[in-house]
């Protein structure tokens, strides 16, 4: 199916493993040029060559941190000089937490807010102008299943991400009359290098099992038994940054394999 993503700028955040990663082959399968965003310059700059050679679309990779104001105009600034504008906007880059509210200080919770919540609305603010200049375009922020069905463990995660996916609602609405779709995915398990680090760190005095760690966390959550492997989300992401998706506006998706337990 051809998604008519030719030629488009797409720029990803988080964008040089995992979730993001994926995102971008996706979008450069299918023709779009990537602005590839992360703050690891080295692996961020094999990824964004990797794409370019595999794919023979551009791909500027952009170091900057999108938890800070001066990041997030860096990379405006830098998709503005080399492409001219922009298309697509992948809010993704996250990371889980571990604390109980009881004992997490004000500085953990800042720093999630602004990572999580802060990046996307800056983002949105500095590119959605860029997008309207070219006739519309698409923003997906990518939250968490975490968002309305929490695990105890991560509460300023599921706090943030719920507040990422009512930023989706609000700014699709605001946006929309500028041709602008925003939607929000809420993925369930899905088999990052971050999961695959916890699994190895958790199994590692009890024999080393971290692959049997993660079929009890997928028996235990998800009814189709299993982990999404990031290529799996990535098909989604594409088709929602398609015309094809083209009435999909202000919606919430749960790619999650059964594991959301209410309507």
């Amino acid at each position: 199916m051809d998604m008519g993503l030719g030629n488009k700028v797409a720029v990803i955040t988080g964008g040089s493993v995992g979730i993001g990663l994926a995102v971008a082959e996706g979008l450069a399968r299918e023709g779009a040029h990537i602005a590839l965003v992360a703050r690891d310059r080295e692996r961020l700059e094999a990824a964004a060559a990797k794409l370019e050679a595999d794919h023979s679309v551009r791909c500027l990779a952009i170091a900057a941190d999108v938890a800070t104001a001066d990041g997030v105009n860096a990379i405006v600034s830098q998709v503005e000089e080399a492409f001219g504008g922009v298309d697509i906007l992948i809010n993704n880059a996250g990371t889980g937490s571990n604390e109980t509210i009881m004992e997490a200080p004000d500085e953990k919770w800042q720093f999630y807010w602004d990572l999580h919540v802060m990046a996307a609305v800056r983002l949105a603010r500095g590119l959605a102008p860029l997008m309207k200049k070219r006739g519309g375009g698409v923003i997906i922020n990518n939250a968490s299943i975490c968002a309305v069905q929490p695990l105890w463990y991560e509460p300023i995660y599921n706090v943030t991400k719920a507040a990422l996916m009512m930023f989706s609602k609000t700014l699709a609405t605001e946006l929309i009359n500028d041709n602008i779709r925003v939607n929000c995915v809420n993925p369930g398990l899905v088999l990052t290098p971050d999961w695959i680090k916890t699994a190895k760190q958790l199994t590692a005095e009890s024999g080393g099992d971290w692959e049997g760690y993660l079929q009890s966390v997928a028996d235990e959550h998800a009814p189709i038994k299993r982990f999404a492997s990031p290529e799996e989300l990535a098909h989604f992401f594409v088709f929602l940054c398609s015309d094809k998706a083209s009435y999909s506006v202000g919606s919430s998706y749960f790619v999650d394999g059964g594991m959301l337990k209410t309507l």
